[in-house]
């Protein structure tokens, strides 16, 4: 889906080569061939992999399984289908300043309908100490912005547990206090309905961006796809189909 003529995909490989980051892998189920064309171009080659999911293997079971390619140091795990505006530099670096003790790094925002996401809780050094994953009367607005950076131990203990699936429901609560946040000011927005789709294209991009820049066939095929008309239709009617 397109966010300012980008696909949405693009703005965050953008993002992280833009941060140094030279080996990210993709997980590939929905629209498979729209997503291998995408990635098959020079552009991606030699540091974006591709993980094809024949069945759908939960959030968790996805980061199990790309357990060989995430080696060597902290991972950043993040769920794309979220337009993400923000310096995730600065998320980096508090990662690596985090207290002793916390295992992981979690992306938070304030959200305005706190019963469709995962609420947290934290305490006076901002460490999650509860978590309420789409909770019918949720105490605030504090939400998960399903992005984190995480050290070998979690993952080292997704390997013990191969029956958990979904991280946020199975993962994050066995790491409560050790879970420390960093909070995305800006931008945080699912693209996921119409409404949120039309409201992106006009978000505020705090970044400037430095990643590999040249068309190609790829390119021009977006370019011209009605996908845009579709787009700037939503937006020209507040968001309904």
């Amino acid at each position: 889906m397109p966010v300012g003529g980008r696909p949405l995909l693009q703005i965050w490989l953008d993002d992280l080569w833009t941060i140094g980051v030279r080996s990210v892998v993709v997980n590939v189920h929905h629209h498979r061939r729209e997503m291998l064309d995408f990635l098959n171009r020079p552009r991606f080659r030699n540091w974006v992999r591709v993980f094809e999911e024949e069945r759908l293997l939960g959030t968790a079971g996805t980061l199990r399984a790309c357990r060989g390619f995430l080696v060597g140091g902290p991972t950043l795990l993040a769920h794309a289908d979220n337009l993400c505006r923000c310096h995730l530099a600065d998320f980096v670096a508090a990662h690596r300043e985090r207290p002793g003790g916390h295992v992981a790094t979690m992306m938070t925002f304030d959200t305005e309908t706190p019963e469709s996401c995962g609420i947290v809780e934290t305490d006076a050094a901002g460490t999650v100490v509860a978590f309420h994953e789409k909770a019918h009367d949720p105490p605030g607005r504090r939400a998960n912005g399903a992005v984190y950076l995480l050290q070998p131990e979690v993952l080292d203990w997704l390997d013990d547990h191969p029956g958990v699936t979904d991280f946020s429901t199975g993962v994050v609560p066995e790491f409560l206090g050790r879970i420390g946040t960093w909070h995305n000011v800006n931008v945080h927005r699912d693209i996921g309905t119409p409404a949120m789709l039309a409201a992106a294209q006009n978000d505020p991009d705090p970044r400037s961006t430095n990643a590999p820049t040249g068309g190609d066939d790829w390119d021009q095929w977006f370019k011209d796809h009605p996908i845009h008309q579709m787009v700037g239709e939503l937006g020209r009617g507040g968001g309904e189909v």
